[in-house]
């Protein structure tokens, strides 16, 4: 039996419009000697600590294919020599949070449990303080604001990968849903709801920016051909 035809895109309603941003680092009051102060920081911080330290570290580290997700994670491992409670921070998937409380609640729960279940691990020094950083966001228009598929593939291979980062990741928190600004332009705009939803289950922990780029362009100029 034949597969359905595909549904055509139609001309997008409105331009995408391609932004990127700058972060300058700063580093906060409040650090860790050990899992828990850790604990109480992070149940103290700003949220921009904890975004800084979670979403914000799959862009810093976009060229990295292994390794933990967060810096909670890294520093577990690195600095407390704790691999099983490193483990489960570095399973926390951003992508199932769209407000940076719920990815602070869910890592509290982690080390408190683990704490919990090994009390001495609680006040075991670290080999090095963790330092609580947060960025000061500036948002950036580029030149690209195509008002068709095809340009927006065309932009798509000219932002930089900042500008990937701030549309795949950083739109949950700003959109609060679960997905993208492409996954949302593409369907609400365009009307390609499937390559729409493949981008959307683009794995972010097995591909660096650059592949994921690859990746959507892959998926739209399959959807378009």
């Amino acid at each position: 039996m034949a597969s359905a035809p595909k549904a055509p895109a139609r001309k997008p309603d409105a331009p995408f419009y391609f932004n990127t941003s700058e972060h300058l680092l700063r580093i906060g009051r409040y650090k860790a000697n050990n899992l828990s102060e850790l604990l109480q920081a992070m149940q103290a911080c700003p949220e921009d600590c904890i975004f800084q330290h979670t979403f914000r570290t799959l862009q810093e580290h976009h060229f990295i294919r292994q390794g933990f997700s967060n810096d909670f994670a890294h520093w577990s491992l690195s600095s407390c020599n704790e691999p099983e409670l490193a483990e489960r921070l570095a399973g926390v998937d951003v992508r199932d949070f769209t407000a940076v409380e719920g990815i602070r609640h869910r890592m509290i729960e982690i080390i408190r449990d683990f704490v919990t279940a090994h009390p001495d691990s609680g006040s075991r020094p670290a080999h090095e303080p963790f330092y609580f950083c947060a960025s000061d966001i500036v948002l950036l228009p580029t030149p690209y604001a195509p008002d068709t598929v095809r340009g927006f593939l065309d932009g798509l291979q000219h932002v930089s990968v900042h500008s990937i980062h701030h549309h795949f990741i950083e739109a949950r928190l700003r959109l609060k849903r679960m997905s993208n600004d492409f996954s949302v332009w593409l369907e609400e705009d365009v009307g390609l709801n499937e390559a729409a939803n493949d981008i959307e289950r683009i794995d972010i922990y097995t591909n660096t920016m650059e592949g994921v780029r690859l990746k959507i362009g892959r998926i739209i100029s399959q959807a378009m051909s």
